[in-house]
């Protein structure tokens, strides 16, 4: 019954070996010259021709007293061939110099990019100008193995299937705020004084708050309010502006704590059973630009 589909042809390619050879000794006009830019024999590719020639039932080469001429198939094959191999060799090659320069990209939350992975770029970019980095940010989970993302910096327990994870650093939070608000009316001095003030966190890390609490002992203490923003980023913004304090994670912050921009009032943090990874496939860890980046991002991360 007619379905109004039409029928594709399928056509069998000959082995690349075969085809190579072919086009080898058709360019080069040599069993002799194709052999030593193949890195076989004349024999080989003798054999590897006749194989063709009987595959396509077609006569490729004219054989008279050793010398080879094109039949009119011959010459019909050859372009495409030579233009075929030539994008292959030019794909390969491009292949190769991304994986020894090019861009990385990678993907991590936008509070760690901005917080703690971009102060140290520059270190990067001095160690390794022929690299350029760019930065993905999204909350969502991406696929690496789908996606145009070569590595990531992800939050969790280091289990994620088919991939490789380094480990980077603990999460572990704790309040931070404006220096300024260390000297207002509402002193905080114990946690217990946290009573009163507003709570910043961001609508991913609601449950900070009240775990840090417990971790503290003060499981009792209510803020005045609470101001929930998308990302951590935007709460940490808030808290250097003295709106109120917010629960981060300390390591994250580090820069903004060694700067002033913002305090620790208490020497508690709370350590989840969560960390920050480093985490990419593991065919990408055989890339140059891959290796480069691994190094000086595990020496960044020994710091803390």
């Amino acid at each position: 019954m007619d379905n109004g589909i039409s029928p594709q042809l399928t056509i069998q390619l000959p082995p690349l070996n075969a085809l190579r050879s072919f086009e080898a000794t058709a360019r080069l006009t040599t069993l002799a010259a194709a052999a030593a830019e193949l890195n076989v024999t004349p024999s080989a590719i003798s054999h590897q021709i006749r194989a063709l020639e009987d595959m396509l039932g077609v006569r490729l080469f004219r054989r008279a007293n050793r010398r080879l001429s094109l039949t009119k198939d011959g010459r019909a094959l050859l372009p495409g061939l030579t233009d075929g191999f030539r994008r292959l060799t030019a794909a390969v090659a491009e292949l190769q110099a991304n994986q020894r320069a090019g861009v990385l990209t990678v993907s991590m939350v936008s509070t760690l990019a901005m917080r703690w992975f971009m102060p140290r770029l520059p270190r990067f970019q001095s160690e390794h100008p022929e690299i350029e980095i760019r930065i993905s940010t999204t909350p969502r989970t991406v696929d690496l193995e789908r996606e145009d993302i070569d590595v990531a910096i992800r939050h969790g327990q280091g289990d994620w299937p088919g991939l490789e994870a380094d480990l980077l650093f603990h999460l572990e939070t704790t309040p931070v705020c404006s220096p300024d608000l260390l000297r207002g009316d509402s002193p905080l001095v114990t946690p217990q004084d946290l009573d009163g003030h507003i709570f910043l966190h961001s609508e991913a890390r609601a449950e900070d708050w009240q775990s840090w609490l417990n971790t503290a002992d003060a499981a009792g203490v209510k803020p005045s309010r609470e101001l929930t923003f998308d990302t951590t980023d935007f709460a940490l913004a808030a808290a250097i502006r003295g709106i109120g304090i917010a629960i981060a994670d300390k390591q994250i912050v580090r820069d903004d704590i060694d700067s002033g921009r913002l305090v620790a009032p208490f020497d508690i943090t709370e350590r989840h059973d969560t960390s920050y990874y480093l985490v990419y496939p593991p065919d990408r860890a055989r890339y140059p630009k891959s290796i480069a980046f691994r190094e000086w991002l595990l020496r960044e991360a020994a710091d803390i």
